[in-house]
Formats: structure tokens, sequence, C-alpha cells
């Protein structure tokens, strides 16, 4: 297809990749790559080495040899908008991708320093929690600050809501998570009595959606659900725990009948945080709300005077659950990022050996008293 033919075809509202979240300013980054000769299109799955795009030509396997940098966060990703070779070529390569709108990334582990991109230029972030289980409300603060970070609106859907038959249980349920989750809609849905589902439809509808969750959450039936047909393969989940195999096991994006694209991806076991100081604020946005009204600009919200975190824990307007996971969230973010960040680590360092001198001070003082 050339240049000028490829600029015609999209005045037409029936152009392919407009269903996949073609527009304006996508067709501008494009522009320079098609006056090249090459192809744009968007990754709708990445495996061993390889991807599949749709196109306007349909849709193109190519290898993904020359967009595999050795920074994992910058490889080619589902939901990427990419140009590959045109038709002649084998194999055809994707030669680069267009700059990212968003990205979901996390670390592989919360114990390493290895970032991982799981889904890109996402509108919705659909954070997928079943109630067969108990609710871990640590959890979905970790998978929020991931979202918010990531610069997509998130989600919060509470899967197998059936299970659930006591109306006033369920709402007891929705408000423990939006009280962690400030700012966020929290819809319980259950594709087997359909509770919700017109709602997330709707949801989905404009943009590109994730759906994020474990093993055994339900994404994959949700999937088919909005699908309207069985795409994603299902498998029940344990009943001793609710975990579940992964029957995903790639990243895949799906045009929904209802407008819209979904990426539906594998369950995650582990979700590390990934420079994501910002949206570890947002999620703990009442607590940094507090924290403008400390004495000290710097206070850590533990034993210091005049703390307005630790007064609204003792007179009961804060739970200590969220107070305690908001410190975990935040040193855990500060451990990922100072292993790449000699400037950081050393501030930490220093800021440790201030607090063990401060320490050591105190337990000096008390011997004195005691003697």
């Amino acid at each position: 297809m050339s240049f000028a033919s490829f600029q015609a075809s999209l005045c037409s509202s029936a152009h392919p990749l407009s269903a996949y979240g073609w527009d304006e300013g996508w067709e501008a980054a494009a522009a320079p790559y098609v006056a090249q000769g090459l192809l744009p299109g968007r990754v709708v799955r990445v495996d061993r080495g390889q991807c599949d795009l749709v196109t306007a030509d349909g849709i193109v396997r190519a290898d993904t040899a020359f967009v595999t940098p050795h920074d994992p966060l910058r490889v080619i990703c589902t939901g990427d908008w990419a140009v590959v070779d045109p038709e002649g070529g084998h194999p055809r390569y994707v030669r680069a991708y267009l700059p990212r709108r968003t990205a979901f990334a996390r670390s592989t582990s919360s114990k390493r320093s290895e970032g991982q991109i799981l889904a890109a230029n996402v509108d919705h972030a659909i954070i997928t929690v079943s109630l067969a289980v108990e609710l871990d409300l640590g959890r979905v603060e970790r998978f929020l600050a991931l979202a918010w970070e990531s610069g997509a609106q998130p989600l919060v859907v509470l899967s197998k809501a059936d299970l659930v038959p006591d109306p006033v249980g369920l709402s007891y349920l929705v408000q423990d998570v939006e009280t962690s989750a400030p700012g966020v809609q929290v819809l319980p849905v259950s594709a087997t009595t359909g509770e919700g589902v017109d709602v997330l439809a709707s949801v989905v509808a404009g943009g590109t959606s994730v759906l994020l969750g474990t093993s055994g959450a339900g994404k994959s039936t949700l999937a088919n659900t909005l699908l309207g047909e069985d795409v994603m393969s299902v498998q029940a989940a344990r009943d001793v725990d609710g975990k579940g195999r992964h029957t995903t096991t790639t990243r895949n994006l799906l045009k929904l009948p209802g407008g819209g694209v979904l990426i539906d991806t594998p369950g995650l076991r582990g979700v590390g945080l990934w420079d994501a100081e910002s949206g570890v604020g947002q999620v703990f946005s009442e607590i940094e709300s507090l924290a403008e009204d400390c004495r000290f600009h710097d206070c850590a919200h533990e034993s210091e005077p005049g703390c307005a975190v630790t007064a609204a824990v003792d007179d009961g307007t804060l739970p200590v659950r969220r107070l305690e996971s908001y410190r975990k969230l935040l040193r855990e973010n500060q451990r990922i990022v100072a292993k790449t960040d000699a400037r950081l680590r050393a501030e930490m360092l220093k800021d440790w050996k201030r607090k063990g001198a401060a320490g050591r001070a105190a337990m000096a003082l008390k011997r004195g008293h005691a003697r």
C-alpha cells in the first residue's frame, strides 16, 4: 500500500485500524515511517521472538529482532503501535514501535531490579478480584499503584459476585475495597448471572482495556463474556484456595463487538512495584493529604510529634492497616528504585545511619535514667 493510498484510506471511518484505536495522533507519529514504505499496525500478540500485528492489509506475522533491546521495558509488547516491512519480505521484520502513551510495567520480583512491560497504550486497567476467596486488600492496593503509575484509569472488578448472594454482605465487601481504592470505581460482576456486565461493557467500549489479576480471578471468563463467545480457554479454580492454572499464557489483544479492544493477560503470581511512587501516592491519597498537616515536612509518620497521620490513626479516622500498607509499598518502591539509582542509595544509607544513631542515643539515655 502506497503512502498516498494509505492516507486516503484513513479518511474512511470503516478503516480497519480505527476499530483498534487508530487516530490522528498515531497517524502523525507513523507518517515518517509510512513515507518510507513501512506498514503500520497494532501488536495483538507477542510470542517467542515474533509477533502478530493487525494492519490495513490484515494480520501480519513479523520477527521482532530489531525491537528487542537489552532493556526489558523497551521490548515490543501487546498494545504497541508499530511499523513492519511491506509485503514481499521473508521474513518480515518489525522496524520500530511508536512512542507509547501509557505503559503498564511491574518488577518481576520485589527483591530484584528487573522491570517487565505487560501492556502498552492502555486507557483502562481492569483489576479483577475474585469473591470466591477472602479479599486481599493489600494486593488490590499494589495493583492500583501500578495502574495509576501506568497512566491508565483503574477499575476494580469484583468477579464471581454470584458467590455472595447476600446483598448486604456484598455491599460491605464493595465498601471495603472502595476504602482501599479512593477515586476508583468498584464494580461487582457475575458472568453467571450477568450482574454488572452491562456497566463493564460500557466502560471498555471506549479505548483499550487490560484485564489484570491473579490466576483464578476469572479474567478469561470475563473476556469471553465481553466478547460474546468462548475465545479464551477457561479452567476451574481450586476450591481450597480459589487459585487456578494459567489458562491464558500470552497477552492477547482482542476486538470487542461493542467497540474498543481488550488485552487479556496471564495470571500474575508476583506484583512487584516498579518506580511507582506517584501511583502509591494516589492509592493512599488520604494519607498524603493528612501528611500536609504534619509539623515536619519530612515526617516519617512513626513517632514524630505533631504527626497528623498517626493522630488520625489514634482517633480512628485512618485504619492502621492502611498506614502499614502505605509504609510497606513505599519501602519496597524505594528498594527497587535504589538498585538503579546510586544517589538514592546514598540518601537511603545516610537516612538509615541517622535513624540508627538516634536509636542508639535514645537507648543510651534510657539506660542512664535506669541507673
